[in-house]
């Protein structure tokens, strides 16, 4: 008979959270556990294999949709390699377009600070180039209050991604459950 695990004892086997571990039940990349007969939930070896599989496919930064094909692939024995590893192309190609995206704004924001002399004064060229095409007169009146947004999923229940697009963070844009 297996040895089964309470969610903490699973977590610390696996590497994760508990609170990872509830929130991968409730997208369903981790099928709802078992329950004792006082309502805890057991783990056996299997989910912790698959917790670790999630864990270093975090590390290498599959999606949760991504994550959900992989495992997928896994357990099927009729797989190809050739699937498993279009996935992992797939998410290559993607890393490399973010890196390019990273490197021009990183190539930007180094002229912008090179630019602004970083003194006493109130000049900045910064704010200038940022603010360019804006009339003086539409200056903000007031600093920005941001308001607090509930706590967000990494990943919506549709297998969608929906964390934040660090692209389009840095852009200012608010990336919203299934768009990019």
């Amino acid at each position: 008979m297996a040895t089964l695990m309470n969610i903490g004892e699973a977590a610390a086997a696996a590497g994760v959270s508990a609170k990872m571990i509830r929130h991968y039940e409730q997208i369903g990349l981790l099928p709802e556990a078992e329950r004792s007969e006082s309502g805890y939930r057991l783990y056996g070896d299997r989910e912790v294999s698959v917790l670790r599989f999630v864990r270093q496919s975090r590390h290498l930064g599959f999606s949760v949709a991504q994550i959900a094909e992989l495992i997928g692939l896994w357990s099927d024995s009729r797989r190809t390699s050739r699937e498993v590893k279009a996935v992992a192309q797939r998410h290559l190609a993607d890393l490399e377009e973010k890196r390019r995206e990273i490197d021009q704004m990183m190539d930007g924001l180094s002229v912008l600070v090179t630019a602004c002399h970083g003194d006493d004064q109130p000049h900045c060229a910064i704010l200038e180039k940022l603010s360019l095409g804006s009339a003086a007169r539409h200056q903000p009146r007031h600093k920005p209050q941001l308001k607090k947004s509930p706590a967000k999923s990494d990943e919506s229940s549709t297998g969608t991604s929906s964390h934040i697009d660090l692209m389009a963070w840095m852009r200012g844009v608010r990336v919203h459950h299934g768009t990019h």
